[in-house]
This record gives structure tokens, C-alpha cells and sequence, in this order.
């Protein structure tokens, strides 16, 4: 697809008209840039759930005509194709690839389960506003996650397929071959543009591989775990030399998380000398980065001694090195027989952070053991401003605070008292109204705008504790049935298909929903995605976040 377009040509060709929409379509920068996505909106055949892709490979020529003498639509349509040549213009080769099993870009594009993803898809957005020369690289889940399903009060799950074109990923003709014990395994190369930030998504449903190795990326988060160990040789092992078929030389490397960490192995394999296994760790260190997001021993990814020996064996085997040196790189020093994915990347690394100053500091002691623990640092996780910030507040703060207001200037945001007070009345009971527009939708439930509204929006872990406003039945059932000062409570979001407790934890917000004692105020909203995300942080007046001190990494993980 062309990178640019000579607008004079849309008056005369259909094709370069069809050709525009799409390479409008297919950039992910509609997802944060209002008039584009009111553009795509706008087309025949749009509907919420349709990806804009899917809508213009619909259009017939008939409608494209249409269009074409649509003098208004034609304006827009030039000013939004300016607007992306300018966001594309002086392109630069990326010098930082960001790996994670998932990234959360936006309900339409289902690869994504929670937090982890949400924050690396706006860290690609935010690298495109900032002109950062990064790349994102992951794995592409023909199944995505999973679509929630509420019936008879409980969760069950959906694995819709979601073909890559779908969402507008283009194949770059790259097939890169991953060493796995007895076998080797072929995956494409995907690529999603997400504003000037590309994202390589490898996909192993491919014919050159078997029955089995052509589901590793089916699911994310799926199978057991020679499942998630042959996923995440995928994405290090296989996401490095997906870099390197690009031609591309990348400098450094940022894993968030562990799931990545096999990228080690790669580019050990790349400088080893005779068996001098520390040397080339030394040598790569400085370019690996790691973020930590766990603040619990049991978040971190372990593979027992048995399932990853073969592995080891295999590496071990190529380098002239024992399998014990390789094992000690992953030794746990809690746990003797399981490989630490965490540790692994932290005695490889130069750098780590946790994703909040507490973070950093509970990381430091959770890790301490791996003797690498105290050089971890944290940041303070944020989110991309125009991604959750609803349109209508966002032309207000542009008009009121200038157009720096979402990179947290601080001399903009001394100005939002100048914001008219009537003016905000007004856009909160917009928000709060396309708010009861999506319980309506997506629960059956009358949301009153004009009650104080509260929003707790997170995956059901049970030390999240989503049902602790329960625990005071009367004090909640009291608050719920208070006329003068009506408040409505809106919960949402899913529980891992293997989590039982939070399953229980999903099925007690439900039953509490449905009985008398909400008197209709407290609802829960099924089919939690960034959709319902973005529409709860915009239309909610009070966020709730009530997690177990410290086990809650961070305060955005909502």
C-alpha cells in the first residue's frame, strides 16, 4: 500500500479513491484521531463492530461513486489524508522493538486480554505522537483472547475467528523458522501500522507446519504449558529474526515481561564465540530493557525442569555449552525445578522497572533472591490520553488548553479553570448519556445520566476483590435505594476461562445485579472489551480500584 497519496487524482479514479479509504482503514490511527474515525464512521455499510477495513472492502462501485460526488465527504477525505502524510512523513528505520504477548490497540483488533496489552498499545500510540523510532512485535491470535458469555448467571467463553486481514494487517512476505525440539516451526509476519509505529504480529497457521504446531498462536493465553512454552519460543526466538527478515538492525530491546524472554537465546546465538556463554551475555545486556508487571509470585511465567529440558538441550547443543550454564540463566531460587522466565531476563538485561514507585520497590524484594533484584527502577504507568478521553472533551480541552493537554503539559493544565462550568455539566451528561446508551445495549439495564455513576471495569482476580462493596450488604443496599441521591454502580470484566474463583467472583456481582436488593442501580455490563472500557471511563464519575495492597502493580491496570 502506498505511504502517500496525490489528492488531485480522487476526483477521477474510483480506484484511487478505494485505495485511499483503505490506507486510511487499515492505519490504526483512526483509533485516536477523532475526525478520521467520524470519517470511516461515516461510510455505507458502517456499524459498530464492524472494523473499517471490512466496511470499505464492502463498498461497491456504485457507493464509491457515490462518494466521489460527494463534495464535503471529498474535503474531509483530503484533510484526513493530509493529516496521515504528515503523521508518516521523514520515516526513520526503528531502533527500539517493544515485545509482549499482547497489545490492546482497540476493541476491534481482539489482541489483547487486559493491562499488559492496554499499556502496549498505547505505548505504540504514544511512540507515533512522539515520532520514537520503536516497533512493537507479538504474536498474532487467530482466536484472539476470548468474547465473554453470560448464561444462567456464569461465564462461558466464545473463540470467534478473526482472520489478520480482517483487522488490517498486511502480510510483509516474511517467513521466519523457529528451532523447537525434533522440529522446526515456519511462521508469516504480519504487519499492523499503528499511526507511524509499525506492529509485527507472527502467525504460525501455516501448511508447512503440523496440525499441532499450526495452533501455538491460536489463543492468547490458552492450552497448557508446552502450549505457552512453544508460544513464547514464538515470540522471543522468533520475533527477533522477524526483525532481521525485515532487515531491519535493532539496537535495543524491550521486553514487557517475561513472555519474551527466549529472545535471549536468539541473540546469544548470534555472537557466541567457543562456548563463552557469560561473554555474550555480557555483550547483549546493554541493549535488552525489561519491565516487570506482577507484583506476585504467581504471576511470573515458570516452565518445569522436564517440559523445558529438551529446549535447553537444543540451545545447549548449538553453543557447546552445558545444559545446567543455560539452566542456571532461568534458576529460581524459590522454586529447584522450575525455569523463571522473570529471572532469565533479568540477569540478561542492563535494565528493569517496575510500573509504579511501589512497584519498584516490592519488585526489588520479590526478585532479590535472583541476585539481580536491587537494580530495579520504576516508572509511573499512564495511559494515552486521546485514546480514553472522550471526543467531545477532547475539542474542549484542544480549544481551552491547547493541543498539549494530552502529553500532561503542565503550564495547559493550568488553564482548566478556565473551562466553563456549564460547558463540562454539559459534556459529562453527553458522556454519561452514550454511557446508558451501551448498558442498554449490552445489559438490558436503564442507567439514570444524571445519577452519581461509579465504574469498576478490571479482570476478576480475586485480589482485586470486585465483590467487596458486598461484603456491607446493608450499608450497599441502603446507598442503592436512596431517591434524593440516586447512585448507580456499573461492573464489568472477565475472568481467565481457567479461573475458577474469579468465575465465582463474576457469578456473585451477577446474581447481586439481578436481585431486589440493587433496586436497579447495580448492573454489570457482560462482553468486557476496550469498547465498553472506553465508554465506562468516559461516562463514570467515580473509578473504583479496591485491590489488596500490594498485589496491584498498577493504579491504570483498570
Amino acid at each position: 500500500m502506498a505511504s502517500s497519496f496525490d489528492e488531485s487524482d480522487l476526483n477521477l479514479d474510483s480506484s484511487a479513491l478505494h485505495d485511499a479509504l483503505h490506507w486510511l482503514a487499515a492505519n490504526l490511527h483512526w483509533t485516536w484521531t477523532p475526525s478520521c474515525r467520524r470519517l470511516l464512521e461515516s461510510l455505507p455499510g458502517a456499524e459498530p463492530g464492524l472494523h473499517p477495513v471490512q466496511v470499505v472492502a464492502g463498498l461497491s462501485p456504485e457507493l464509491i461513486a457515490g462518494l466521489l460526488a460527494d463534495e464535503q465527504f471529498m474535503a474531509t477525505l483530503r484533510a484526513e489524508i493530509e493529516h496521515l502524510d504528515q503523521t508518516l512523513a521523514d520515516p526513520v528505520e526503528p531502533q527500539v522493538a517493544y515485545c509482549s504477548p499482547e497489545f490492546g490497540l482497540d476493541a476491534l483488533v481482539p489482541q489483547y486480554s487486559g493491562g499488559l496489552g492496554v499499556l502496549a498499545g498505547d505505548h505504540l500510540k504514544a511512540a507515533s505522537d512522539l515520532r520514537m523510532p520503536l516497533v512493537g512485535v507479538g504474536l498474532f491470535y487467530r482466536h484472539g483472547y476470548f468474547t465473554q458469555v453470560i448464561e444462567e448467571g456464569r461465564q462461558t467463553e466464545a473463540y470467534p475467528d478473526v482472520p489478520a486481514e480482517r483487522i488490517g494487517a498486511r502480510d510483509t512476505g516474511a517467513v521466519v523458522v523457529i528451532p523447537l525440539p525434533g522440529r522446526e516451526v515456519h511462521a508469516r509476519v504480519w504487519r499492523l501500522d499503528v499511526g507511524r509505529a509499525p506492529l509485527l504480529l507472527l502467525d504460525t497457521d501455516l501448511a508447512a507446519n503440523t496440525e499441532p504446531d499450526r495452533a501455538i498462536c491460536d489463543r492468547l493465553y490458552g492450552g497448557d504449558r508446552q502450549h505457552r512454552l512453544d508460544q513464547e519460543m514464538v515470540l522471543g526466538i522468533g520475533g527477533a529474526r522477524a526483525l532481521a527478515a525485515l532487515d531491519w538492525t535493532i539496537p535495543v530491546h524491550h521486553l514487557n515481561e517475561g513472555h519474551a524472554g527466549f529472545i535471549v537465546f536468539e541473540l546469544i546465538d548470534r555472537i557466541i564465540e567457543e562456548g563463552d556463554l557469560d561473554g555474550a551475555i555480557a555483550r547483549i545486556g546493554p541493549g535488552l530493557v525489561f519491565t516487570t508487571h506482577t507484583p506476585v509470585p504467581a504471576g511470573i511465567d515458570r516452565f518445569h525442569r522436564d517440559l523445558i529440558a529438551p529446549y535447553l538441550e537444543l540451545w545447549a547443543g548449538r553453543w557447546g555449552v552445558t545444559v545446567e550454564a543455560l539452566w542456571a540463566l532461568g534458576a529460581d531460587p524459590d522454586h529447584d525445578a522450575e525455569f523463571n522466565m522473570a529471572a532469565l531476563t533479568l540477569r540478561a538485561c542492563s535494565s528493569a522497572n517496575g510500573v509504579s514507585r511501589l512497584h519498584g520497590e516490592v519488585s526489588r524484594e520479590l526478585f532479590g533472591g535472583v541476585g539481580c533484584g536491587d537494580t530495579i527502577g520504576s516508572v509511573t504507568n499512564g495511559v494515552h490520553a486521546r485514546t480514553w478521553v472522550g471526543d467531545d472533551l477532547q475539542a474542549t480541552f484542544d480549544d481551552v488548553l491547547g493541543p498539549d493537554w494530552a502529553d500532561g503539559d503542565v503550564f495547559a493544565w493550568d488553564r482548566v479553570g478556565e473551562i466553563d462550568d456549564d460547558l463540562l455539566g454539559r459534556l459529562r451528561h453527553q458522556a454519561s448519556a452514550r454511557l446508558s446508551g451501551l448498558v442498554l445495549d449490552r445489559a438490558g439495564a436503564r442507567l439514570d445520566p444524571d445519577a452519581l455513576i461509579v465504574g469498576f471495569a478490571r479482570r476478576f482476580a480475586p485480589y482485586k476483590r470486585a465483590t467487596l462493596l458486598l461484603s456491607d450488604g446493608g450499608r450497599i443496599e441502603a446507598l442503592l435505594a436512596e431517591e434524593d441521591r440516586p447512585v448507580h454502580f456499573l461492573y464489568a470484566g472477565k475472568a481467565h476461562p481457567l479461573d475458577g474463583l474469579g468465575k465465582d467472583l463474576v457469578a456473585e456481582v451477577i446474581d447481586f445485579s439481578e436481585s431486589a436488593r440493587a433496586n436497579g442501580r447495580f448492573t454489570f455490563i457482560p462482553g468486557y472489551d476496550m469498547a465498553v472500557a472506553k465508554t465506562m471511563v468516559e461516562g463514570c464519575d467515580i473509578w473504583l480500584n479496591n485491590p489488596i495492597r500490594p498485589r496491584e502493580a498498577s493504579g491504570t491496570s483498570g
